[in-house]
């Protein structure tokens, strides 16, 4: 009779524990919902040297186009700006670290390109624009020009796949970060630097010397946010959020804010 009611009390603990256990798993699925490494706060991957996308400022604060539009979207999806977190780093190592989980997300006007969704997801596309060569040579104003020439480009970039596909006979330099190669064109290392548009204006203001000498459309490689592959959770509720910034005219006001004067795509507008 002991042995019987030991029995029934051992299956019955066994099978509380199991419950315990689906249970607590449900609940962790709930308080969870986008699968992040904090539940409780989203930690952004970017760059700090990106002005206007993203950049340190005076105060130490990461800040720029990108992080403001992130923090919008991060509100809507309940993470007030003490729940996301901002680290920068060189861009190279941005996609790597969300695939391997070090950051929830990566925010530095990085474009979606088939190859990289190798690896990573993206979310809809937030922002579209030129590439451009910044030289103090105005000369340098085409393909042919720039043959033979010591060209910088920033490594994993957009710029440095374009000037892989179309400078063939350029010689190309990579660099960690855009501060790094402006540097390097400024000592004569290099002839000329191949960055995004908004970035190259930053730089031939900063210096009078410097000019942009080409300008190449990217339309077809839009920014996106970076999210660890098969997070779809995650990635729709971005998508969701920036639909709503774009169609409360949250984007706009963000856009003209960092990039006065530059056009903005119709499709990011509201209607």
């Amino acid at each position: 009779m002991i042995n019987a009611n030991r029995r029934t009390v051992t299956r019955w603990a066994a099978a509380f524990a199991i419950g315990l256990a689906v249970g607590g798993g449900s609940a962790e699925a709930q308080d969870n919902p986008y699968n992040l490494i904090d539940p409780t706060m989203i930690s952004v991957g970017t760059m700090s040297d990106a002005k206007p996308y993203v950049f340190t400022d005076e105060n130490g604060n990461i800040t720029g186009f990108d992080p403001e539009l992130f923090l919008d979207v991060a509100q809507r999806l309940g993470f007030d700006k003490d729940h996301v977190t901002f680290t920068g780093q060189d861009f190279a190592a941005l996609m790597p670290s969300v695939a391997n989980g070090r950051f929830d997300v990566a925010a530095a006007a990085i474009g979606t390109t088939d190859e990289r969704k190798k690896n990573v997801d993206f979310s809809d596309g937030y922002l579209a624009g030129y590439l451009s060569v910044i030289s103090a040579d105005d000369k340098l104003s085409s393909d042919d020009a720039l043959k033979g020439k010591r060209l910088g480009v920033i490594q994993g970039t957009l710029q440095e796949i374009y000037a892989t596909k179309t400078y063939t006979s350029t010689d190309l330099v990579k660099f960690p970060d855009n501060n790094a190669a402006v540097a390097a064109l400024n000592n004569g290392t290099i002839d000329a630097h191949f960055t995004d548009y908004e970035s190259a204006k930053q730089y031939v203001e900063r210096y009078s010397e410097l000019k942009i000498t080409i300008n190449v459309p990217s339309f077809d490689a839009p920014a996106g946010f970076v999210v660890k592959k098969g997070n779809d959770a995650f990635r729709e509720a971005l998508n969701k959020a920036l639909a709503q910034a774009m169609q409360d005219g949250t984007w706009k006001r963000i856009h003209e804010k960092w990039f006065p004067g530059t056009p903005m795509p119709a499709e990011y507008l509201p209607k």
